[in-house]
């Protein structure tokens, strides 16, 4: 294998993964463990609009799909990263790194967000159905 055959498969692997992990953030904790009304609540209980959940579920969940399947993978992994912000601002950041710490540390929304900003960076790799257009 070429040095470029081997770093198109990890950006790969980072695509996929990423994306992976943003459906697992938006449909199995969002909506089947706290269900989107839950999830809703929380968001009104520190201070943010109940209907931010929604657009963050979906975003998260719209933007899993495109990383996972390689429609504008760069675009959707930065767009996704104001959520993440967010989520160290609003809920996490006061908490402290690990994110085992009661109410979850800041380590792993900072840690996607690093990861996102990566994919954006190394472009979409292969097997992408859309790839971005290239960076100039």
């Amino acid at each position: 294998m070429t040095q470029k055959r081997l770093t198109d498969d990890g950006v790969t692997l980072l695509r996929v993964s990423l994306g992976v992990m943003y459906l697992a953030h938006s449909i199995v904790l969002k909506l089947f463990t706290f269900g989107l009304a839950g999830t809703a609540g929380y968001f009104e209980s520190i201070g943010l609009p109940g209907w931010l959940a929604y657009v963050t579920f979906a975003a998260e969940a719209v933007g899993g799909v495109m990383l996972v399947l390689g429609i504008y993978a760069r675009w959707a992994a930065v767009a996704l990263v104001p959520a993440l912000l967010g989520a160290i601002i609003w809920v996490h950041g006061g908490n402290g790194w690990v994110f085992t710490a009661p109410g979850g540390g800041w380590e792993y929304p900072f840690y996607l967000i690093i990861l996102s900003v990566a994919q954006f960076l190394l472009g979409d790799g292969r097997y992408a159905l859309r790839p971005s257009p290239t960076l100039r």
